[in-house]
């Protein structure tokens, strides 16, 4: 329980990136955009971070991907099932390397 309690703050960011970030999709180009780019990038970014603060965990890149699969069902149709994939391996390579680099600073 400790353990999502300390991944809450940057799962809220990455949740508030899934779910509000979609509402201002309006045609292909922004969804493209969106589910690229800038998605990717604050998945990235929140992992980097919580790896540099806590421990290395597979738990956060699952609980990401997990996150990610009732939007799909509200915004996207069925070709966006791969996101949940690459969201999650975002999420992993970002909270390795952040992890890495907290290890390596100290």
């Amino acid at each position: 329980m400790k353990k999502l309690k300390d991944m809450l703050p940057f799962l809220l960011v990455t949740l508030f990136s899934f779910y509000l970030l979609p509402l201002f999709i309006k045609d292909t180009g922004s969804a493209m955009l969106t589910l690229l780019i800038i998605i990717p990038v604050i998945c990235f970014v929140c992992s980097m971070i919580y790896g540099f603060k806590k421990p290395f965990s597979l738990f956060y890149s699952v609980t990401v991907a997990i996150l990610f699969i009732p939007s799909i069902f509200i915004f996207y149709n069925s070709s966006a099932w791969i996101y949940i994939v690459v969201y999650g391996a975002i999420a992993l390579i970002g909270s390795g390397i952040g992890a890495y680099i907290s290890k390596n600073r100290k």
